[in-house]
């Protein structure tokens, strides 16, 4: 069994301009206008369509309004609380940290005096240096602690004297964190961790209800810093908080939201701020997928429904409130549909053309090499034709399997039978449910060419001229051959060794260059069709026979294939 290959690959060719050896396919049909003439893209094309326009509206529809937003969304920051921060502990040692009361700094002295020892630094906020005295130190960074230290040593020892100091730990602190949060309660830490660190003990913020834009810290019932973890997530800027015994982190209930979804890499629900509160500024988090070009708004203002559907510049200065959905969309339905050319031709492969455009108006566009293309054998690849052809396949197989391999038996004799006819029935089906019909249509006819309207996505194959023949399917060496004037089907079949013991020699077909498929007993050799050898049913059912020869010959038709059974 052999797949016959594409004769040419399609790719993106150079413009070559038409000479004495190039010819135009003549359709007797005429050119277009020159405003109408199809247009090369130099890029490659979605021709796959990404809204449904069935509704026979402007923009995406949906029934009705949803009562509050999908629970299974989650907002934007959801990932940050996994338990990414709460195990890696701060060590507080960063130039700008505090010394505070319960710290533990490492003092050297050597020189006039030697002095090596490990200070508490007291409630007061001092360390005692032996034979030097108290040494406040509450408040002091520790960039600025060697020269506090030294200058206290200095008033005692003025010369020959070197300092050196370092933290070696820090009082640890428990601070409360409330609020919008999973587990609210007290938890410990050290005074330089983050208030990510924080959240994170608690479980995080509560997906429903918490604020991921306003996450205040509290010391003394005054707040000494508020942070927007949106700040955190887009640019990496957070406050940084030293916090002390007794501060609490508080997760204010979120204000307002939007739901986002559509041609996004992903759903999430976007928290909005007093400042930030048009498109524009969720366009800044919400990362969208290319070819984005229209955005739907749907929500309520005032007291009724809203739903506007805007251009991407339009909507950089909508407004949006809270409770809003907003569905990104890469609307493209213009009047242009892209086919793609394959074969032996000069020009670009791709085409945008009016989507009203027939094949006969293309192709008086499109210069061939004169003497080098079969122009009276070209066909039309189409998407919607292959899966009508899959989906007959399937159905044909469903068939088969439903008919055969639920049936009785009434003898020992008979049931084995049905248990080898089974095996086949099924090796059978597991081959054929892989295949893939190659949605090829037939347009040329006698040498003439059908004036059937373009559909988008399309491929038109123009079939390069040859002078030789694909002998393929039951044959022992499937190859190509020579086209001999006179030779019959059989001539060709000999000269690749001959049939092999599967081969049926009474069901041979013949494709052509175009697509059509024939019966070899009807068919004229040509240069340039493929002899294709269908394989017997070894079985003696002649029902079954009946059946799975059918499914072989609409497998050769679909794919060009002659299934091994």
């Amino acid at each position: 069994m052999l797949n016959r290959t594409t004769l040419v690959l399609a790719g993106f060719l150079s413009l070559i301009s038409a000479s004495a050896n190039a010819l135009t396919i003549s359709t007797g049909t005429g050119g277009l206008d020159a405003s109408q003439q199809a247009q090369s893209i130099d890029e490659p094309v979605n021709d796959m369509p990404n809204t449904n326009w069935r509704t026979g509206t402007y923009g995406p529809q949906h029934n009705a309004m949803p009562q509050g937003f999908d629970t299974t969304v989650l907002p934007y920051g959801a990932q940050l609380f996994t338990g990414g921060f709460r195990g890696t502990r701060s060590d507080g040692f960063n130039p700008d940290y505090k010394v505070a009361p319960g710290d533990l700094i490492t003092l050297r002295l050597w020189g006039a005096v030697e002095i090596e020892r490990a200070l508490p630094v007291d409630a007061k906020g001092y360390i005692f240096i032996p034979t030097v005295g108290p040494v406040s130190v509450q408040g002091t960074s520790l960039q600025a602690l060697n020269s506090r230290v030294k200058a206290a040593v200095l008033t005692v020892y003025p010369e020959n004297v070197n300092v050196y100091t370092n933290l070696q730990g820090t009082q640890p602190v428990a601070v409360f964190v409330t609020g919008q949060v999973e587990n609210p309660g007290r938890y410990a830490g050290t005074p330089n961790d983050s208030v990510l660190y924080f959240l994170d003990q608690a479980g995080g913020i509560d997906d429903q209800l918490g604020s991921f834009r306003q996450v205040r810290v509290l010391r003394n019932g005054k707040t000494i810093a508020t942070v927007d973890l949106y700040s955190f997530l887009k640019n990496g800027v957070m406050p940084r908080v030293q916090f002390r015994d007794g501060d609490t982190v508080v997760v204010d209930q979120r204000q307002s939201a939007v739901l986002v979804s559509g041609e996004v890499e992903r759903d999430y629900l976007y928290e909005l701020n007093l400042s930030e509160t048009d498109g524009g500024y969720l366009l800044r988090y919400a990362p969208t997928k290319p070819g984005i070009t229209h955005v739907l708004v749907r929500g309520i203002r005032g007291e009724g429904l809203f739903s506007k559907y805007y251009t991407l510049n339009e909507f950089k200065t909508a407004q949006l409130n809270d409770g809003d959905e907003v569905l990104f969309s890469a609307d493209r339905r213009e009047d242009t549909i892209v086919v793609q050319v394959e074969g032996s031709y000069y020009g670009p492969s791709r085409y945008a053309i009016p989507n009203d455009a027939t094949l006969t108006s293309l192709l008086d566009n499109i210069s061939v090499p004169q003497h080098l293309t079969e122009t009276r054998s070209i066909s039309i690849r189409r998407e919607s034709v292959a899966e009508r052809q899959r989906q007959s396949l399937m159905e044909s197989l469903r068939r088969l399997e439903t008919t055969y391999l639920g049936a009785s038996s009434s003898t020992p004799e008979e049931a084995e039978i049905r248990v080898k006819e089974a095996e086949l029935i099924s090796q059978f089906i597991e081959k054929a449910s892989k295949a893939e019909p190659t949605g090829r249509m037939v347009v040329a006819n006698n040498g003439k060419i059908a004036d059937i309207r373009l559909q988008d996505g399309d491929i038109i194959t123009i079939p390069e001229a040859t002078d030789s023949l694909l002998v393929s399917g039951e044959v022992l060496i499937p190859q190509a051959v020579v086209y001999t004037p006179g030779n019959n089907v059989n001539d060709y079949v000999e000269r690749t060794g001959g049939f092999t013991q599967h081969a049926d020699d009474e069901n041979i077909l013949v494709v052509r260059l175009n697509g059509e498929v024939l019966k070899a007993s009807d068919a004229r050799l040509q240069p340039g069709d493929e002899i294709l050898v269908l394989p017997h049913v070894p079985t003696k059912n002649l029902q079954l026979a009946t059946s799975l020869t059918q499914i072989v010959y609409q497998l050769a038709i679909a794919t060009k294939v002659a299934l091994d059974l």
